[in-house]
């Protein structure tokens, strides 16, 4: 099979974690930016990576890479790309996406415009037609400019790979499904440990770990655009990583997490999420407001997306909420606390500063993941407690 690179996208700030999960994937890194990494891999590689990777928003196929400071630039560089290697004769062919940071070209409409038609140019002298049905597989075009250096891609995945197919139902302020399973990477939690988010909303934290205790794959139950391209990726590729996936699945596994949230309704949902993604019997959710916080286990985890004002119609309640946290957590003194929040008085109102904060950015929001490791357990425990 032929060797591509493929360009997995991921949260600023989360690049070392995305690049843990291709290494243990068995692919290698060829290179490590800001929001994304690079690897190499074969067909089968384009399937496993949306199947299994928990981190990253989709895949890329890479077809090329240039600089162009003008639209004639672009439109050469452009055409000069073997796009007839992906894309056949029927295949419906777009630009879908266009960003540009500090280049000179920085109109997405005419990026967009100027490529499309630099690709029927190439297609056309290709396949000696002058006209193109693309009344087959989708094949959506993705460039990123950066101090006018194009990238260019095939998107593989089609609909982000965060819908894994479970959230129906969120709440008000949702934590995507992609950096969650990303913030949980960052602890030291594992599937024997307990663990708890006493601000759960639609259940994404709690699920998503649910979830990697009993190793489901994240797109096991949904399907992608790189189905469509028989001659690039064979139907073989996916039937294979769907069954490494079903086979790995243990659903036997004693956990104890538990998801919190003072509102019934939202605690509904997040139970119904939870039955979408198979993982209901393994998660506890109860109606229960942050001051009942408590458990008789030790070594527990908290992980949680507090309110930070984007939720709340008055930010004058955060203090109260985050010194309530701090105080529960106080009381669970063999415990290691882990939030994503933008509130700027976390700490002071937490009552203690963090052992270490990491800039994240949630979108375009800019969040710190506060992190307040507790003791490890003695290496002879083995059971939840």
């Amino acid at each position: 099979m032929d060797i591509y690179e493929l360009i997995a996208p991921c949260h600023f700030g989360l690049e070392s974690v995305m690049k843990r999960e291709i290494l243990d994937l068995g692919y290698e890194i060829s290179s490590v930016e800001d929001g994304k990494v690079t690897f190499l891999g074969d067909a089968e590689a384009i399937a496993y990576a949306n199947i299994f990777l928990r981190t990253t928003e989709r895949v890329l196929l890479k077809v090329g890479q240039f600089q162009a400071e003008s639209f004639e630039e672009l439109f050469e560089q452009t055409r000069a790309l073997p796009w007839e290697n992906y894309i056949p004769k029927d295949g419906k062919f777009w630009v879908a996406k266009a960003n540009s940071i500090k280049s000179k070209l920085f109109s997405p409409s005419d990026i967009q415009s100027v490529m499309k038609k630099a690709i029927v140019e190439r297609l056309k002298e290709h396949y000696r037609v002058e006209w193109f049905p693309e009344d087959g597989a989708s094949y959506p075009i993705r460039v990123s400019f950066l101090k006018d250096q194009a990238v260019i891609g095939l998107d593989t995945t089609g609909v982000s790979l965060h819908k894994r197919g479970y959230r129906q139902l969120t709440a008000k302020a949702p934590i995507t499904e992609t950096l969650a399973a990303a913030l949980l990477m960052l602890t030291p939690w594992k599937r024997e440990r307990i663990l708890v988010d006493p601000f759960c909303g639609s259940g994404t934290f709690v699920i998503e770990a649910a979830m990697m205790a009993a190793v489901i794959a994240p797109g096991m139950n949904r399907t992608f655009l790189a189905q469509q391209w028989r001659e690039l990726v064979p139907e073989k590729c996916w039937r294979d990583a769907l069954e490494e996936a079903r086979e790995q699945v243990d659903l036997s596994v004693a956990t104890d997490i538990q998801g919190y949230d003072i509102d019934g309704e939202i605690i509904k949902a997040a139970r119904e999420n939870a039955r979408l993604a198979g993982v209901e019997q393994m998660i506890h959710f109860q109606q229960r407001a942050v001051s009942e916080l408590s458990h008789s286990g030790k070594y527990g985890f908290i992980v949680t997306n507090p309110p930070y004002g984007e939720r709340l119609e008055e930010k004058s309640a955060l203090p109260e909420i985050y010194r309530t946290l701090g105080e529960r957590f106080s009381q669970l003194d063999t415990w290691s606390l882990y939030l994503i929040t933008n509130f700027e008085d976390a700490q002071r109102c937490i009552g203690r500063q963090a052992a270490k904060n990491r800039k994240i950015y949630n979108g375009m929001l800019k969040t710190y993941f506060y992190q307040y490791p507790g003791p490890k357990p003695p290496k002879r425990t083995e059971k939840i407690q």
